[in-house]
C-alpha cells in the first residue's frame, strides 16, 4: 500500500521543461527518482512516440491536492507519428501510452500533440487556466487520493 501512495506524491519542486529537441537531451536516461510519475510519463511517451520535442509539466501544485502530488499534468508532444492524424487520434495515442498512469494516480492530463511542421510554425505551450477550486472545500481530498491509489 505505501509504495503505491509514494508513487504519486513527491517533494514540492518545480517541473523541468525541455527547450531543446530530444535528439540533444533525453531526460528519461537520467530520471529524477523523486518524481516517479513524471518520469514514467516522460519515458513512455519517449519510447512509444519517439518525439522530436517533449515537455512534461506537473501542474498539481495549481490544484487542491496535497503538496508533492503528481496528479495533474500537461504534456506537449511533437512527433512525426502524428502526421496525417486528426487531433482525436493523436490524443488517443498519448492516452494509450499512459493508460496505466491515467487509471491510477493521474487525475488530469492536458495534451498538446503537434507534428514537427506545426511545432515549427508555432513552438509554444498553451497556458493552463487557474484551478477553480473544485475540491478546495473538501478536507477529505488526501484520503480520497490515497484510496484511489490502493
Amino acid at each position: 500500500m505505501l509504495p503505491s501512495v509514494l508513487r504519486c506524491v513527491r517533494p514540492v519542486s518545480t517541473s523541468l521543461s525541455l527547450s531543446r529537441p530530444l535528439a540533444h537531451f533525453r531526460p528519461h536516461m537520467d530520471p529524477d527518482p523523486s518524481r516517479p510519475v513524471e518520469r514514467s510519463i516522460r519515458t513512455k511517451l519517449t519510447d512509444q512516440l519517439t518525439p522530436d520535442h517533449l515537455e512534461v509539466h506537473n501542474e498539481s501544485h495549481m490544484h487542491a491536492v496535497p503538496p508533492g502530488s503528481e496528479s495533474h499534468f500537461r504534456v506537449l508532444v511533437v512527433s512525426s507519428q502524428f502526421e496525417g492524424l486528426p487531433l482525436i487520434k493523436r490524443h488517443r495515442l498519448v492516452n494509450e501510452a499512459l493508460k496505466e498512469e491515467l487509471s491510477s494516480c493521474v487525475h488530469a492530463l492536458a495534451i498538446q500533440a503537434k507534428t514537427p511542421e506545426q511545432w515549427g510554425s508555432n513552438p509554444s505551450l498553451a497556458k493552463s487556466p487557474p484551478c477553480l477550486g473544485g475540491s478546495r472545500g473538501d478536507h477529505t481530498v488526501e484520503e480520497k487520493l490515497k484510496a484511489g491509489r490502493e
